[in-house]
């Protein structure tokens, strides 16, 4: 078991830290650190938090095929064979997921329609890049057109279906196991 160092010079400087992210922070401020509670909350921890802060608020904000040394670019769906697509689909999860992307609920489409979507949707679109370790980007791919039926028939919990009927009063489609299980990176949520 590691023991936090709590050693009087360890605290300063963690103060010292803070105050300096809170400066830095100061002409980007909204109202989320007014409600920090730095009574309860350890110095450490609100630092990490203000850094992550200043991590977003100081990231580019660039088309996602941008992030990759040279760009990636996919050829176009149609062009490939079942075969050629299947192979550059999952150079590409990879790829993503090495730039801290990852694809969310996926099982429910197809090898093409996820590259599809990955083709027409996640490379075209502008996402804050952020270069710190542990930040990972989650693209749900279930709510591609703004509508949670493909969610709540394949990935919904029973407790969510519930929950969701109770606040709506909307009929729930019936749960069923997703066409294609495929086996993605994961990352923490």
């Amino acid at each position: 078991m590691i023991v936090p160092d709590k050693s009087p010079l360890n605290e300063v400087d963690e103060l010292l830290r803070n105050a300096r992210l809170r400066d830095e922070l100061e002409p980007l401020l909204d109202d989320s650190v007014a409600w920090i509670d730095n009574e309860r909350l350890p110095v450490r921890v609100e630092n990490d938090f203000l850094e992550s802060m200043l991590a977003w608020e100081r990231a580019p904000m660039v088309p996602i095929s941008q992030w990759f040394e040279p760009e990636l670019i996919l050829p176009s769906p149609e062009t490939l064979s079942a075969e050629e697509l299947r192979e550059i689909l999952w150079d590409t999860v990879y790829r993503l997921f090495e730039k801290r992307i990852v694809l969310d609920f996926t099982d429910h489409l197809s090898d093409r329609e996820l590259y599809c979507l990955i083709f027409r949707d996640i490379l075209p679109t502008h996402e804050k890049k952020l270069n710190r370790a542990g930040s990972y980007l989650h693209w749900d791919c279930s709510d591609c057109e703004g509508d949670q039926e493909t969610w709540l028939r394949y990935y919904a919990t029973d407790e969510e279906r519930q929950m969701r009927f109770d606040e709506y009063h909307d009929p729930i489609p019936p749960h069923e196991d997703p066409p294609y299980p495929r086996e993605l990176p994961r990352a923490p949520m």
